[in-house]
């Protein structure tokens, strides 16, 4: 069959029977275009005439982009072919034992130790200023979701063994330890607590202006008018301060067992990106600071 003939086949199986969607099917179409564009060059016209090495050529020459690109020309390549083999169109798949690019998982970002201690330089003056630095102090002490932050409760406090139990993803309960810092300013927050309320009644530990439970929106609000004033990046997010906890723990030497269960990880190799921040680092100081890192 006509490459082309073979496209347009394709794609008609993808929007009426695939049920893919406008914006999927547009991509698919432009990564098959640029494929068949290339095939054109190659002097092939027939989808008999596609080989292995074909794929691995067209992949060769766009090295150069994204990982995540490559791989989705990829994986739209592998889709065609296996629906021309499925539809008896082609006896055999050209692009069925070629790997797809490993993609390295971006690094979080990050606040360095000196940033943190600027963010949560706050002067308490009103009942706001001791709740922004009671939350932020927990998040990034204990290493919490902004979720986990908003949610928790009076009773989840346990002053006296330094520990606040954390209701994470999938519901799933854990106690993470307190440092007498958070602590300290965490009790602080709790005498001023009562001014805030407004003759409410309300459970939630962190509480907004109305006297209820301090909002997603509400946490994400105060950070950025806090990063504002003490002029540091206001793209940084409330998670942010958790990648942060995890990566200067790996920094000062903490197990990674250690840091998944404070983090409420199920898989250890969630964890294991935090290790690979820490080795950027090694590298990017190596490279800045050793003396004989450059001729």
């Amino acid at each position: 069959m006509n490459i082309q003939e073979a496209i347009d086949d394709f794609l008609n199986y993808c929007i009426f029977e695939k049920g893919l969607a406008d914006k999927t099917k547009e991509s698919y179409a432009n990564d098959l275009d640029v494929y068949l564009n290339f095939l054109k060059e190659q002097g092939k016209t027939k989808t008999s005439e596609i080989k292995s090495d074909d794929i691995k050529l067209f992949l060769k020459i766009r090295s150069g982009e994204a990982s995540t690109t490559i791989a989705h020309n990829l994986t739209v390549i592998k889709n065609f072919h296996a629906y021309l083999v499925k539809e008896k169109i082609c006896k055999e798949d050209p692009a069925e034992f070629i790997e797809r690019p490993k993609l390295r998982k971006a690094l979080p970002k990050t606040l360095s130790e000196d940033d943190v201690d600027k963010l949560l330089d706050i002067n308490l003056v009103t009942p706001f200023d001791y709740r922004n630095k009671a939350m932020l102090e927990l998040m990034y002490g204990c290493g919490l979701r902004v979720s986990e932050v908003i949610n928790l409760e009076i009773n989840d406090i346990d002053v006296t063994n330094c520990l606040i139990r954390i209701l994470g993803k999938g519901s799933k309960e854990r106690d993470v330890p307190v440092g007498e810092y958070a602590l300290k300013y965490l009790e602080l927050y709790l005498e001023k607590r009562e001014l805030l309320l407004k003759n409410k009644s309300c459970d939630k530990l962190f509480l907004n202006n109305h006297g209820v439970g301090m909002t997603r929106q509400g946490f994400f609000k105060n950070l950025k008018q806090i990063l504002k004033e003490k002029g540091l990046n206001t793209d940084v997010s409330p998670h942010t301060l958790r990648h942060s906890f995890a990566t200067h723990l790996v920094n000062r030497g903490a197990d990674l067992r250690s840091i998944q269960e404070m983090l409420g990880h199920s898989d250890i190799s969630t964890t294991k990106i935090y290790a690979e921040v820490s080795d950027d680092k090694v590298i990017k100081d190596y490279n800045k600071y050793h003396l004989r890192s450059h001729k």
